[in-house]
């Protein structure tokens, strides 16, 4: 497995889609601050993102926009139009009087958010970007992207048997192509995405995703990399932010919160699978990256 699977794999992503939002007038809906990543894909019509602290962003008929950590943003029909909460826009729907109804031409987006598991961060998620947007210009990517979220509007829109889950994942598939296309911009100049994006570093990462219960060293990972150990140890920091090792022992800490709480394995057996043959040192570890022990971590999550 890739690196970047084996962390979108262990983070437990999940895509919601919403339903389609349409607008027959001048409209503005003011989105809060929220724990989820947003994404929004315009369909029709005309559309302007505002977030404080980055260029309005107009929208073409295509593009997405995808907003990593749900950071409180406008999004609208032209900039300065009056915008309603999104909670406000969400009940007047319910209610059956959907707001920002008239004679002007359609717009019409559909929208959703991605959501990681909340205990099992990792520093792929953090070094995102507060924006990114995605238009025409890769066509390899923009093609699997458009026909992705085709099928993925076309669920959206049939209510059929099953609908949810399967544009649930198909959002899934279209949060990886998203970011395979921010990888291959040029302009990526910092965070853990570069260390994914470098094939000799993405390697290294790859050898300690799948065997994190090996007793690595940092010449073995500088070997899997095909650098000279040095070398190796100084880009992976430069990259990841952090060196390999202290890199390997917070994903090994990720991978048994991962155990913990998805195995009816006791500790001992977790402690191996993660690279401890001692439980005590596995315990000591634990607490001193997490702040508990790992029974102690288990009880409290799965009480």
């Amino acid at each position: 497995m890739d690196a970047l699977s084996s962390i979108l794999d262990s983070v437990k992503l999940k895509g919601v889609v919403y339903q389609q939002a349409r607008f027959t007038a001048q409209w503005g809906v003011q989105v809060a601050q929220d724990e989820n990543s947003q994404f929004w894909r315009l369909l029709k019509g005309t559309c302007y993102v505002m977030m404080p602290g980055e260029e309005v962003i107009k929208m073409s008929v295509g593009d997405f926009i995808f907003i990593p950590h749900g950071s409180a943003h406008i999004i609208c029909s032209k900039p300065g139009n009056i915008a309603v909460p999104s909670a406000q826009y969400v009940q007047a729907l319910l209610n059956k009087k959907p707001l920002f109804q008239g004679d002007e031409e359609e717009t019409i987006l559909l929208g959703g958010h991605f959501e990681f598991a909340t205990s099992m961060q990792h520093p792929f998620l953090t070094s995102l970007p507060r924006v990114i947007q995605v238009d025409n210009t890769n066509v390899e990517v923009n093609l699997w992207m458009q026909t992705i979220a085709s099928f993925m509007n076309a669920e959206v829109c049939s209510e059929k048997l099953g609908s949810k889950i399967i544009s649930g994942r198909l959002a899934e598939v279209l949060f990886i192509l998203i970011i395979r296309s921010y990888l291959e911009r040029a302009d990526v100049e910092e965070g853990f995405l570069l260390a994914l994006k470098d094939e000799r570093i993405s390697n290294s990462l790859k050898a300690m995703h799948e065997r994190p219960d090996k007793e690595w060293t940092l010449p073995q990972l500088a070997a899997v990399a095909g650098m000279s150990r040095s070398s190796y140890a100084k880009e992976f920091k430069r990259l990841a932010g952090e060196t390999p090792l202290n890199y390997l022992t917070n994903w090994r800490m990720l991978k048994a919160k991962e155990f913990l709480l998805g195995s009816k394995k006791n500790i001992v057996e977790i402690a191996g699978d993660v690279g401890y043959q001692s439980e005590a040192a596995f315990n000591r570890i634990f607490k001193l990256k997490v702040g508990e022990t790992p029974a102690g971590y288990r009880r409290r999550i799965l009480s």
